[in-house]
């Protein structure tokens, strides 16, 4: 008996990692997952959106909009990207891909450049600034991203 040859590819399975991970968000409006995985294909850490560690998130606003920004869960949410980077404890990701299923903002981009991750990929993208500041950051600086 040969081995099947319908099994997934790696890419997909990170992929699949990332997109598992992001159903653990309770952002009721966006659920974001990454996965970074090192050169020997080893799951270095996963993360995904949600408040930090020790907030009690039933006390914190998950709305879009507020009479205030305050009011939102903009200043408040972790995004996937810095969870899966901070998640990684002892372990390098120097030379790292990140899968994540929507493309890194600004600030993120900030995070995986300093952290020396080498490559992006994503699932999702939004025409926004931020995600063109990322873009311009990551072209800067040589980290490779594209869509899968």
């Amino acid at each position: 008996m040969s081995k099947r040859l319908d099994y997934i590819s790696w890419e997909d399975y990170f992929m699949g990692i990332a997109m598992a991970s992001a159903q653990r968000s309770k952002d009721p409006c966006t659920q974001v997952g990454a996965c970074i995985v090192n050169s020997d294909r080893k799951i270095v850490a996963t993360g995904y959106n949600g408040m930090p560690c020790g907030c009690n998130d039933d006390l914190m606003p998950w709305g879009k909009v507020g009479t205030s920004i305050l009011d939102t869960k903009y200043p408040y949410v972790c995004h996937a990207e810095m969870n899966a980077i901070m998640n990684k404890h002892a372990a390098s990701v120097v030379g790292a891909t990140m899968f994540v299923t929507l493309f890194p903002c600004n600030q993120c981009a900030q995070l995986i450049i300093q952290s020396r991750i080498a490559a992006i990929v994503y699932l999702e993208d939004r025409d926004k600034p931020d995600y063109d500041a990322a873009r311009r950051l990551f072209d800067m600086s040589g980290v490779t991203y594209r869509y899968d």
